[in-house]
């Protein structure tokens, strides 16, 4: 897994201390994987019907884009909101070490009886992340599965809907 890019956002107004505008800084990584969708209480019939070529039980792979982002305020005295060779560790030993060149079907514990979409691979990283984020917020995960479909989970929608 390498670091692609790294990308600062700037929200306008204050901060609840009133003085700097809250910074969303975001990290771009990749990690290959492979799944296969399966729901064990469905018919063979039935899971060929709603998953198509996905329900392959061998399965297939997918080049992931990773992009997370973390908000908060610039500390004053480095001027970042986090490390980010800290999040670039954080992002290889939760993420990378867990589901590079890995079956996320029966490799991946956090994913153990859950169907390995999109959306459930995004919570289970955010999940496995945000307790290790300790400056900052994390603010937004998302999951690129292909160039055009990928899935968020932001700090809004993430309470309530853990993996």
């Amino acid at each position: 897994m390498e670091g692609k890019d790294v990308s600062i956002e700037g929200a306008q107004g204050q901060s609840a201390e009133g003085e700097n505008g809250m910074i969303r800084i975001t990290r771009k990584v990749e990690f290959s994987a492979a799944h296969f969708y399966h729901n064990p209480n469905f018919s063979a019939e039935e899971n060929r019907r709603i998953f198509g070529k996905c329900n392959n039980p061998h399965g297939h792979g997918h080049n992931y884009v990773l992009e997370v982002t973390v908000a908060g305020e610039p500390d004053p005295t480095t001027g970042m909101v986090l490390d980010l060779k800290e999040l670039k560790d954080i992002l290889q030993r939760e993420v990378a070490d867990r589901m590079d060149h890995r079956h996320l079907n029966y490799e991946v514990p956090e994913l153990s009886g859950k169907i390995p979409t999109c959306e459930n691979i995004a919570l289970v990283i955010w999940n496995l992340l945000e307790p290790k984020i300790t400056r900052g917020r994390l603010d937004r995960v998302r999951l690129y599965e292909s160039n055009d479909l990928f899935a968020d989970c932001t700090a809004g929608q993430s309470n309530g809907n853990r993996a």
